[in-house]
């Protein structure tokens, strides 16, 4: 009996100490549009010495971690995959001064949904064209969601 017992004792002890596999992460977060504020959109065009007004709703099932925004030139054609949309794009051409942004923003811990605004200066003397605006959502186990879009840059509004 008193074996009995102790292997009892034992086993609660070692499955009390277990992983619960209901406490395991294991679906990546999203991003969403946000509604009217939705910004920037594929085919979006911006402007040399202008603002995008970053907007787009993130949430997970368990937590949230961080987030990461770059954007890049897009003059050689590449691609990301992450859209359907087909934006009218420009001639092939070798950047002399491209665009570089590559920016990481942490989410306040214990947040399931999460909608940043955030303004990003575009730069006066970068080359104009096509551009990738690529948004890389991190949740706190590790997961990660990509959302790629085709932005144009242009030198002048009118």
């Amino acid at each position: 009996m008193k074996r009995i017992l102790t292997l009892t004792i034992i086993a609660a002890i070692f499955s009390a100490c277990g992983n619960d596999a209901d406490d395991t992460d294991t679906t990546a977060p999203q991003i969403a549009d946000a509604g009217e504020q939705t910004c920037p959109t594929d085919c979006y065009e911006c402007f040399r010495g202008e603002t995008i007004e970053f907007c787009y709703t993130f949430t997970d099932d368990t937590e949230l971690g961080s987030f990461n925004i770059e954007i890049h030139n897009n003059f050689d054609h590449h691609t990301h995959s992450t859209s359907s949309v087909e934006c009218e794009m420009d001639g092939k051409k070798t950047a002399v001064n491209a665009w570089i942004y590559n920016q990481d923003f942490s989410i306040p811990s214990g947040q399931t949904t999460y909608t940043p605004h955030i303004t990003i200066d575009i730069p006066t003397d970068i080359d104009t064209g096509d551009y990738h605006f690529m948004i890389r959502l991190t949740d706190k186990a590790g997961w990660q969601q990509l959302k790629a879009m085709a932005i144009k840059v242009v030198s002048e509004e009118g």
